[in-house]
């Protein structure tokens, strides 16, 4: 789920004291229920800006899944 991705990204996710703010890609295509786990990330004028958001989305991304798996594990 993309929305909850870039709800937790922004309210319960950090490295060094960054994070990364991206959009769920569902509103960018005409086609419902499409592109519902996907994200877009914005272009960013500084490569290492860039390179940055990517390694952070690296840690985040497997840090979500393990959230997730514990979510459902209480549930």
């Amino acid at each position: 789920d993309a929305d909850a991705f870039a709800q937790w990204l922004l309210e319960d996710f950090q490295l060094d004291g960054e994070t990364v703010m991206v959009a769920p890609a569902a509103g960018f295509y005409a086609t419902p229920n499409t592109g519902l786990n996907q994200i877009r990330i914005a272009y960013v004028l500084k490569i290492d800006d860039l390179k940055r958001a990517v390694d952070i989305l690296k840690i985040a991304i497997p840090a979500y899944q393990e959230h997730i798996s514990k979510k459902i594990a209480v549930s």
